[in-house]
């Protein structure tokens, strides 16, 4: 697995504060033991900060790491559904087969793969939004894919946060 840079790893932890709420992601970790202190956090960006030193950006195989990765999961899961899901692992089948030994791009496939991350991430981008998408992505990538992604600009997608009341009228 690739690991995240700093602000990415912010970004991450943005996310999910959006989706869940700043004191619950807070109060999921601390239940989750990912969290030493039970004391409140400020902002998103200083939970990002003790989470990074405590994950190793995620290079720790820490209860931390677990329950960010978990957490990450269980609301890209609920963004996607079960025939979404069903869609991108079949996308990141093929994307694994252009991979060679020790998770190397294979250079006789790297056309091929260029188009799968592409039709993988503009596919995620129209469920979850680009931002995610690319953090989703970035999570789950293996180093050679990690520096590809970080290389290519951000696909349009609708951002797919919350639904729009309806318009009055």
């Amino acid at each position: 697995m690739a690991s995240l840079t700093a602000e990415e790893f912010v970004q991450t932890v943005r996310c999910l504060a959006d989706d869940l709420g700043l004191q619950r992601l807070r109060d999921k970790l601390a239940r989750l033991n990912a969290l030493v202190t039970r004391r409140r956090t400020p902002t998103a960006e200083a939970l990002a900060d003790q989470l990074y030193t405590l994950t190793g950006g995620l290079r720790r195989q820490v209860a931390a790491t677990v329950a960010l990765h978990s957490l990450w999961a269980e609301q890209m899961n609920q963004r996607l559904g079960e025939d979404g899901e069903k869609t991108l692992e079949e996308l990141a089948d093929k994307i694994n087969a252009c991979l060679g030994e020790r998770d190397q791009i294979n250079p006789e496939k790297e056309s091929e793969l260029d188009e799968l991350l592409s039709v993988y991430e503009q596919r995620l981008a129209d469920k979850v939004g680009p931002e995610r998408a690319r953090l989703d992505m970035l999570l789950k990538a293996v180093p050679a894919i990690a520096t590809k992604l970080r290389a290519r600009p951000l696909p349009t997608g609708t951002p797919a946060a919350e639904p729009q009341p309806p318009a009055e009228g």
